[in-house]
């Protein structure tokens, strides 16, 4: 953490930036190391100065003295005695007013005004700080003032407030907001260090102060507008008005009563918050007492009694000390506290215990709420006391009946090594402490003079001799559980050299959040809340998009302007009208606890910091990678950093609105809009600090995590180009490759990106090239281009099919080929695939291309190397045909397939596989086409086509049909007439196919010589007497008959299949006596009854056939004898129409003409003749 600059003067608004201590500058490198660590440590807040914001305080080389927070004002006094308000979140300044004539010594107000969120009057949006209008100083309310009239503060629930001011010249003033008439002042003739107001002050004008004269006075009454001596001064005129008054004569000039005395200055009045109790401090210890509100009737006579007393503490110092040293009071309000969820400690880590702890928290607010118990925190010295006040009524340990005040426990006493100028809780189990600090030793030794509250003492830094040893305060968090400190932030402010610890404090306003609500509310929401809300949200109504008049506000440079409603008082509207509505502050629109630290030079405001300022915390260490994780999780802080930085808002723009957004709803519209700008503005940064991490891994030398780094970070095209030049000039391919981008980004990644890295990897790994080839799609680079690499590559002779690689042979070949391959698929060349595919010896790929493309002709030059794309060179030599048969099955039915389409005709087939002598081939691509295996024709007309197709190779069928498959020779000799009868003879009788033989002999009528090729070769006697009937011919049937007389078996054949064939008697007499015939009775009785049944079957047919006849000739005979009524001729003459040349007979008969030879009878027609019938007709 670095120390902000010296000489920053109260008119400077920047920011103020922590440091750590530095101790002494000769504490050696330890210590340097030691500061190393803790700059490395986040702090847990962060700081703005609010010194530009209050610029009016430091007018005229004024100081300031005190300052109070309360709910929405700022009340702040100076030395001149001069009271400054402010309205938050503006720091608008509302009233001013000389008070005093010394210094301001302490300040209270009543009622406590609405918290910050409660405030409306204000537009409500971040704001850069403002400066405060300079010039003189604003016009007072006091009556001696001939400064101008100031404006006056408005009247409303937030204002109606009355503020008390104490100062060293014995004098305390009451003053009210917003009636500059409202004003008692009061003269105690003593210095006076404290006071506070009633919580109650409207109703029951009741105060308490005290100062040097160890006094503690309650003040009650006194009439507005005048100047009035305290009773307690003894002073005559003090004791005649009060004696006075007493007896009703005198004007009410208030009663004073003395409370308690003599044990030195009193240094702090707190009023608690439910306004039971007060706390005071004198030089002795503190004080706590009951006060008079809240008091049950039984109860009336704890008004004002003391419940409790805690001893300063007894060590070195203190004696002298305790008077000068101001005790730092705080009543806190444990419900509006910062949570310990979140809460780091020193090493940065988060507590392993927070949940359990924020439970427990919950818990025990739960049960002091219902108890009624009041926190008291202490800050005196070095030393904390946080006492917890428990109420009264009945004791238990008491007698029955009786009741006490109350009591005060000492829940936690912690000692510093500081003197405390101020402090606070900042969670249930942290504390915040504004410590004061001087060089070691120094602590115990300083001078009275110097900070005492008297006019000529350090109290007032402007005045005297003061010291210039002391060192800049700091911002503590402690941990109250283990008393550990887990933060300590260093505030460089103006003059700090020469401050004491009372010229320190500060003032926090408690964790409200703050209503910031939708960026537009609407009218009728403004106005639902009553019109006196109205007025005051008046600019908020008028600079909404659903305002009543326009959906856009009117800006200054609008032609329009904004119309006022009358219920808006008349300051407001001349605020408006003049544009004089502050904007808030961006700090004080943040969530969270709010902390004023101040001194009589400078205010400085801490909050939390949230997570824009943790991304800029980690920017500025260079902690890219937990920046770029931050936004990416959380793009909205890119937009709250953003709207920190804004100085002004921007002109308005006008935009055209489509159709959709003119009809969408305003808050839909709005949304959509929000999410765009959130989500552009964070990839915007998170490209931004993405390359910051690639950078800072790059100057490391990581190349392989900056190259994951870019996978994550790079989403523009441009970047992607320059980060891959910065790899490949480095020559690191392999870390940035993987990472390249897959798809196309808009606009794209030139394709010379692509081709560069492609380049790369044909030069030097195969094996990567690919997978490249593999991934990327070819739409991402020129595919020409890299197909000339490749090619030229393999015509390179580097990589050939017998170069080895890795004890492969032909790898690189193979992969430089495929890639070649699948560049040209993807440039529209298939053909140039095709072959690669083949050469390659990639059967699935070269089919399914061919199938897809119809490519079958490109190959038409070399039909036996497509064929032969699944056969290798060692199946060609040992593999049996089966496996050959499979290997080159779909080649052959792509052929036939294209056989049937025309594209590669089946001479172009044969020749070539003929010229390489591929017969086994050849036989399976003619077999396939003549039985019609084709992959897409299975229907009959193919099967009948693929035969046509082999008829022109009719004798090369026969070959090798005869050769390869002997069950398809006979088919295709039966089936086709386009071979030649004598060569296929030739073919069967070189090879003994006596069947196929005896066909073609039986075809060429040459039945004997088959006849006894049968009986002679083949000794079947029952394809002997087959072949004898199918030629039906007298003549074979007695060569069969005298060839089988001497053979038994043929006999019995004869006998057994002959049947009807020839006459039985004709075999039978054939047959040679004292022949022995095995079966012969057998055969005989089987023939005979073959003749049996075929008789019976005969005369059973003549039986069906006679009866047959006969019905039909009874249905003849009875329907001659049937008469059947027709028209004749002489019924319809008049109805058939004359043709024109139709006449009559000579003799004067009509003439009916003659029926086309096409025409059907009609009824009454002749159904031989198609003419009618007539009457006397002869037919």
């Amino acid at each position: 953490m670095a120390s902000d600059p010296e000489g920053m003067g109260p008119g400077d608004g920047s920011e103020v930036e922590e440091s750590t201590n530095d101790g002494d500058a000769g504490d050696g490198d330890e210590d340097d190391e030691d500061e190393e660590v803790e700059d490395d440590e986040e702090p847990q807040l962060k700081y703005v100065r609010l010194t530009g914001s209050l610029g009016g305080v430091y007018r005229n080389g004024d100081a300031t003295s005190a300052i109070l927070v309360a709910g929405d004002k700022v009340i702040i006094g100076t030395h001149n005695g001069n009271v400054h308000v402010y309205s938050l979140p503006s720091f608008q300044p509302l009233r001013v007013y000389h008070a005093h004539s010394a210094s301001v010594t302490a300040i209270s107000v009543s009622p406590n005004p609405p918290p910050l969120s409660g405030r409306p009057d204000t537009v409500v949006r971040a704001a850069p700080p403002t400066q405060s209008p300079s010039g003189k100083l604003p016009p007072t309310a006091s009556p001696s003032s001939r400064s101008p009239r100031q404006p006056p503060v408005p009247f409303t629930p937030s204002n109606s407030i009355h503020i008390a001011t104490s100062s060293i010249g014995g004098n305390v003033c009451v003053a009210s907001l917003v009636d500059t008439k409202d004003v008692l002042l009061r003269n105690f003739a003593r210095p006076v260090q404290a006071v506070a107001l009633s919580p109650e002050f409207k109703s029951d004008r009741t105060y308490l102060s005290g100062g040097l004269a160890g006094n503690l006075i309650l003040t009650v009454g006194g009439r507005s507008g005048t100047s009035t001596m305290s009773t307690t001064t003894g002073s005559a005129a003090a004791s005649a008005s009060g004696w006075l008054g007493a007896i009703g004569i005198g004007s009410n000039t208030g009663k004073d009563t003395v409370l308690h005395s003599g044990e030195g200055a009193i240094g702090t009045i707190k009023w608690s918050r439910s306004g039971k109790y007060i706390v005071w401090t004198n030089e002795q210890g503190i004080k706590i007492m009951r006060s008079h509100l809240h008091l049950d009737s039984a109860d009336s006579e704890f008004a004002w009694k003391r419940i409790s007393h805690v001893d300063r503490p007894d060590g070195p110092g203190w004696e002298e000390m305790s008077g000068l040293w101001k005790a730092r009071v705080e009543w806190i309000d444990e419900t509006n506290l910062e949570t310990d969820e979140g809460t780091k400690s020193v090493d940065g880590q988060e507590p392993q215990d927070n949940l359990t702890s924020a439970t427990g928290n919950l818990e025990r607010l739960a049960r002091n709420a219902r108890k009624g118990i009041e926190k008291l925190l202490i800050g005196w010295g070095g030393t904390v006391w946080i006492i917890d006040i428990h109420p009264g009524g009945s004791d238990p340990g008491r007698k029955v009946g009786e009741r006490i005040v109350g009591r005060a426990e000492i829940v936690n006493l912690l000692r510093t090594d500081c003197t405390i100028s101020g402090l606070s809780l900042y969670s249930p189990s942290l504390l915040l402490l504004l410590a004061y600090l001087t060089p070691d030793g120094d602590e115990d030794q300083e001078d009275p003079k110097a900070s005492s509250i008297l006019p000529a003492a350090g109290a007032t830094p402007r005045r005297g001799k003061h010291r210039q040893n002391a060192l800049t305060p700091e911002l503590r968090l402690i941990d109250l559980a283990t008393s550990e400190e887990l933060s300590a932030d260093s505030l460089t402010v103006s003059r700090f050299e020469s401050l004491s610890a009372n010229d320190y404090h500060l003032a926090v306003l408690p964790a409200v959040h703050v209503a910031t609500g939708p960026a537009h509310r609407g009218a009728l929401e403004g106005i639902g809340s009553g019109l006196w809300t109205a007025g005051l949200n008046a600019a908020g109504i008028f600079s909404s998009n659903a305002s009543f008049h326009s959906g856009e506000s009117k800006t200054e440079g609008g032609s329009g302007k904004v119309q006022i409603p009358p219920s808006v008082s008349s300051l407001e509207r001349e605020r408006i009208a003049s544009g004089r509505l502050a904007e808030a502050h961006p700090a004080l629109l943040t969530p969270g606890m709010k902390i004023f630290i101040h001194s009589p030079y400078d205010c400085v405001l801490s909050t939390k910091r949230d997570l824009s300022d943790h991304l800029s915390w980690l920017l500025s260490r260079g902690r890219y990678k937990e920046s770029w994780e931050l936004i990416d999780e959380h793009p909205e802080v890119v937009v709250s950093s953003e709207k920190d930085t804004e100085s002004s808002p921007g002109t308005p723009v006008r935009r055209t609105t489509s159709k959709d957004e003119f009809f969408a709803d305003d808050a839909s519209t709005t949304t959509d809009r929000a999410e765009k700008a959130v989500y552009s503005a964070a990839e915007k940064e998170k490209r931004r600090i993405g390359e910051l991490w690639v950078q800072q891994t790059v100057t490391s030398g990581d190349w392989g995590t900056a190259g994951k780094i870019c996978g994550r970070v790079l989403g523009i095209s441009s970047r992607w180009e320059h980060w891959v030049w910065v790899f490949a000039q480095a020559g690191k391919f392999e870390e940035i490759t993987p990472f390249i981008p897959t798809t196309q980004l808009r606009p794209p990644l030139p394709s010379l990106v692509y081709e560069v890295v492609l380049g790369h990897y044909i030069s030097h790994d195969r094996l990567r090239l690919k997978e490249l080839l593999d991934e990327w799609p070819p739409e991402l680079f020129d595919v020409r281009s890299v197909t000339e690499a490749l090619e030229g590559k393999l015509k390179s002779g580097d990589v050939s099919e017998d170069t080895v690689q890795d004890g492969e042979r032909g790898r690189d070949w193979r992969i430089l080929k495929e890639g070649l391959a699948k560049l040209h698929l993807a440039g529209g060349r298939p053909r140039e695939a095709l072959n690669c595919f083949i050469h390659l010896k990639d059967a699935d790929a070269a089919m399914s291309l061919i199938r897809d493309y119809h490519l079958l002709d490109a190959i038409s030059d070399d039909i036996p190397a497509f064929i032969l794309l699944r056969v290798t060179k060692e199946q060609m030599n040992t593999a049996p045909v089966t496996e050959l048969e499979a290997a080159s099955a779909e080649p052959i039915r792509l052929l036939v397939d294209e056989a049937h389409h025309g594209v590669v005709r089946p001479a172009v087939v044969v020749t070539q596989l003929q010229e390489r002598g591929y017969l086994l081939f050849l036989f399976f691509y003619l077999r396939a086409l003549w039985k019609g295996e084709g992959i897409e024709n299975q229907a009959r007309y193919a099967v009948m086509e693929g035969k046509s197709l082999v008829e022109d190779f009719g004798d090369l069928a026969v070959e090798l049909f005869a050769e390869y498959d002997r069950p398809l020779l006979m088919d295709y000799l039966k089936s086709s007439q386009s071979y030649t009868f004598e060569k296929a003879s030739a073919v069967c009788e070189q090879r003994g196919y006596v069947p196929e033989l005896v066909y073609l002999l039986s075809k060429t009528g040459q039945t004997k010589r088959a006849l006894f090729l049968i009986i002679d070769k083949l000794q079947d006697v029952s394809q002997a007497i087959s072949f004898a009937k199918s030629q039906d011919d007298p003549d074979l049937w007695n060569d069969l008959l005298d060839y089988s007389m001497d053979k038994p078996r043929f006999i019995r054949g004869l006998l057994e299949e002959v049947g009807t064939a020839i006459d039985p008697i004709t075999l039978v007499r054939r047959i040679p006596e004292g022949l022995e015939i095995e079966g012969l009775r057998e055969g005989l009785s089987r023939m005979i009854k073959e003749y049996e049944i075929q008789f019976s079957i005969s005369d059973g047919v003549a039986r069906v056939f006679r009866g047959e006849v006969a019905t039909g000739m009874d249905t003849l005979r009875a329907g001659q004898r049937r008469g059947i009524k027709f028209q004749v001729a002489s019924d319809r003459v008049d109805d058939v129409p004359k043709s024109p040349g139709m006449g009559e007979k000579a003799n004067g008969d009509p003439t009916t003409p003659a029926p086309p030879p096409d025409a059907k009878p009609q009824s009454g027609d002749c159904v031989g003749c198609a003419k009618p019938f007539s009457e006397d007709g002869t037919y």
